[in-house]
């Protein structure tokens, strides 16, 4: 399957929402033919290269399909729309057209059974529903009480100020049950840098 990637300084997960701003010609082309195919296009994190400009040189191979929610022009004149993460898929090879587009050949990821939370998940959990009452969090229509393990972990990992590397380490991992043990590390470990 091909699938047009827009590479990012972000990672994207399942289920969560990112706002965009879209100004270059590639990218309103491609939101242009998402919105008339109705299918969406896939959000990479950046390793080499900048978002704007030339396609990156690099990018992770493991990204998350984006899928049109809401779009409307700002007033700064510029197209914005509001992407919603679908499934995640691995890059198996990619070309850049002569616009500067990079388009990949993908294959997308099996998604494992979202399994109930347990008692241990309960501070996670109450930490989410916290972090739903900021208003920035608010504003993207996210925050709502998990559903599963796997809603937990990718809303946490997408929410929590985690390095841009860690987030993708978490979008690699298949088990929600690691996902959540490494959120719970690298908690305590924010936690234990503030207290120094």
């Amino acid at each position: 399957m091909k699938l047009p990637l827009f590479p990012l300084d972000t990672v994207l997960f399942p289920g969560c929402t990112l706002d965009l701003q879209i100004f270059e010609a590639r990218y309103l082309d491609m939101v242009s033919s998402c919105l008339k195919a109705g299918h969406g296009f896939g959000v990479v994190r950046i390793i080499e290269g900048s978002e704007v400009g030339l396609a990156a040189s690099e990018y992770a191979l493991t990204g998350c399909e984006a899928l049109i929610r809401d779009w409307q022009q700002r007033p700064n004149g510029l197209l914005g729309i509001r992407v919603e993460g679908g499934r995640r898929f691995d890059v198996l090879s990619a070309e850049v057209q002569r616009d500067q587009l990079t388009v990949a050949e993908i294959s997308w990821r099996e998604e494992p059974e979202d399994l109930p939370l347990l008692d241990e998940h309960a501070d996670l959990a109450v930490l989410l529903e916290a972090l739903g009452q900021h208003p920035l969090v608010e504003t993207l229509g996210m925050g709502q009480p998990a559903q599963g393990q796997r809603s937990l972990a990718h809303q946490l990992a997408y929410l929590l100020p985690f390095r841009v590397d860690q987030k993708l380490d978490l979008l690699q991992l298949d088990e929600p049950q690691l996902q959540l043990q490494c959120i719970q590390r690298w908690l305590e470990q924010l936690q234990g840098e503030a207290s120094d």
